[in-house]
């Protein structure tokens, strides 16, 4: 039963093969069983490659097997079609155009199973590049608030600068007017004389305007602070909103990508592993002599090359004796006087007919 489904893999005709003997059977369901397991792997691979894409265990299952059965046709076709010449070079031509597309094939089956065996080292290599965007995505969100962010920060430094400056210039008064009481600067006269009491007024009127300039700063300098928050949160937003994006830099291309950022000789030796498998059927093909299937097949495939001869030289003669005939029989039928008079009385009435319509068009006309 197996081996009767691995013959039907291969593409062998199945009334041809059976009437071989063992070993001929035996090779060609060799060849079915490597087209068979490679279009299984092409499932598999392909199933875990749209994985990455879709995150559905059933839909990257259903696509897979359209995939693997897609190249199991294939390979079947190439390796049912490839014939056994007298000469090598006819055959290695004859295969050259089914080797390429083998290769095309064992290339794209190898890259997501390689994309598997080497998942640890690809994850660790996009969470690196992952840690880079994330860095590169706050310095650019950063770099886009931080107008407004600096804006905010100068108003802010500017308020509080005025304070400061009211305050030095409110205590440099004071230390004015009690150094006049004192004696030891100023008038150098102890007591609180007329000298004292303005630098007295001219203090007081100052820290008034401190205490005014402090409310009126403080109020600015608190919804300054407000709105910095509000940037602040904008910008923690924007990076937050951003990486679930980043988190998810972990599809087919991204993975792919990563591949190629890996050492490049396991990943080649891998890729040449499924060449081989694919081109293995056809290699072996190439390499074996001429089978009893083989001769077998060339000799229906000549026995249908000589019958179409045969039949199409048989219509050649059938019609070029039917012509003969035919030329004869009318030439015969020419020289029949009867088939003349008859022929010549019908013309007659035809021009009848033509001149007595011509005549009552015309009268119609005057």
């Amino acid at each position: 039963m197996l081996k009767q489904f691995f013959i039907t893999c291969s593409g062998a005709d199945k009334q041809l093969i059976y009437s071989c003997s063992n070993g001929e059977q035996n090779k060609y369901a060799g060849i079915g069983a490597t087209v068979f397991f490679t279009a299984l792997l092409a499932w598999i691979a392909s199933s875990y490659a749209l994985y990455t894409v879709f995150d559905n265990v059933y839909t990257a299952t259903f696509f897979g097997l359209v995939w693997g059965l897609l190249i199991f046709n294939l390979d079947r076709f190439i390796v049912s079609t490839i014939r056994k010449r007298d000469r090598f070079s006819s055959e290695l031509l004859q295969a050259t155009p089914r080797i390429i597309l083998a290769v095309i094939i064992a290339i794209v089956i190898s890259k997501p199973l390689e994309i598997k065996i080497f998942e640890k080292e690809i994850n660790a290599q996009l969470l690196k590049e992952k840690n880079e965007m994330a860095i590169a995505n706050k310095k650019q969100v950063a770099t886009f608030f931080k107008t407004d962010l600096d804006k905010n920060k100068a108003q802010t430094d500017s308020l509080r600068s005025e304070i400061n400056k009211k305050d030095k210039e409110v205590k440099s008064l004071y230390n004015s007017y009690i150094t006049e009481a004192e004696g030891s600067a100023g008038t150098k006269k102890m007591g609180k004389g007329p000298i004292y009491k303005e630098k007295r007024d001219k203090h007081d009127a100052a820290l008034k305007e401190l205490d005014s300039l402090k409310k009126r700063n403080e109020a600015k300098i608190a919804e300054n602070e407000k709105a910095g928050k509000t940037l602040q949160t904008d910008l923690d937003k924007k990076v937050a909103d951003t990486q679930p994006v980043i988190e998810g830099f972990d599809g087919l291309m991204a993975r792919i990508n990563a591949l190629n950022k890996l050492p490049f000789l396991p990943s080649l030796f891998i890729m040449l592993l499924f060449l081989a498998i694919e081109t293995s059927p056809i290699i072996a093909k190439l390499l074996s002599p001429k089978g009893e299937y083989d001769f077998k097949l060339e000799d229906n495939e000549a026995a249908v090359r000589t019958n179409l001869a045969q039949n199409t030289h048989q219509r050649e003669l059938l019609q070029s004796t039917d012509a003969g005939i035919y030329d004869d029989v009318y030439a015969e039928i020419r020289n029949d006087r009867g088939l003349y008079d008859y022929k010549k009385k019908k013309a007659i009435e035809m021009l009848e007919l033509q001149a007595d319509r011509f005549s009552e068009k015309q009268k119609g006309v005057m």
